[in-house]
């Protein structure tokens, strides 16, 4: 398993990055159907829904658009995970919701937010773990720190306070479930991080090296392992004695 969460294999990586994206858009739904609260971002598609008529997932479509039209003056680059990102979660929250009953009994409702919250965390670590670039969100976030030079918590703190405020006024969800959200994703994203062995100091975008690439390189190694090595000259025991050089003469100097 270990092997399969870290290779650089690129089917490997798009398989990861799939069922990301895939858990993370059920765990949505779950946390909707939960009806205690949502994530600030899931408040501000829940409100743009009820203004607009539309599904929830395709008015998560359109501000991850409308997040993504925010990378060009902060001079963002979105990466093959960056534009799935934007789109899959969308559909994938979208058949969840069809599918996840909303229970009637409050423990249920708190049951199927936490179970909700632990798989957004667990599916965050298997689509950032594939390296294929930052969801729409994260993007904004790092590009604004970097132009900013603010701290990340600041950023990250500013900008869910404000789709929250303008989710909750267009008449998105926000309870209990909205706090746990923001105390408890944090804690949980690290945890399965480390269980998925992502290594979020490396590089986000990796290179896989081709087959033939490996093979000429470990070639030259061999090569240069059986290259016969020059023979070491021995050092001449005796001593040879140097020169004196005669004194020069001249400027009124007695030679």
């Amino acid at each position: 398993m270990k092997a399969f969460l870290t290779t650089d294999n690129v089917s490997a990586r798009v398989l990861r990055l799939s069922a990301g994206l895939f858990a993370y858009g059920v765990a949505i739904a779950l946390m909707i159907r939960g009806n205690i609260g949502a994530s600030p971002w899931d408040v501000f598609g829940q409100g743009v829904a009820l203004s607009t008529s539309l599904s929830f997932g395709l008015c998560t479509i359109i501000i991850s658009a409308a997040v993504l039209l925010l990378w060009i003056p902060l001079r963002q680059r979105p990466g093959v995970g960056t534009v799935a990102n934007a789109v899959l979660i969308g559909v994938f929250a979208d058949v969840g919701l069809a599918f996840i009953p909303r229970p009637a009994h409050l423990a249920l409702q708190a049951l199927m937010f936490s179970a909700g919250l632990f798989l957004l965390a667990l599916a965050t670590a298997l689509y950032i773990g594939a390296g294929m670039g930052p969801g729409p969100r994260d993007g904004l976030m790092t590009g604004l720190v970097r132009v900013t030079g603010r701290p990340v918590w600041q950023i990250r703190t500013g900008l869910e306070l404000i789709v929250v405020v303008i989710g909750f006024f267009l008449g998105g969800v926000v309870g209990l479930g909205t706090l746990a959200f923001a105390v408890a994703v944090g804690p949980l994203t690290q945890l399965t991080l480390k269980w998925l062995h992502v290594d979020l100091h490396q590089p986000t975008i990796r290179r896989a090296r081709a087959p033939r690439e490996r093979a000429s390189r470990a070639q030259a190694s061999r090569a240069r392992l059986r290259r016969p090595q020059p023979r070491r000259r021995k050092a001449n025991r005796r001593a040879k004695a140097r020169p004196v050089s005669a004194p020069e003469c001249g400027g009124g100097k007695k030679c």
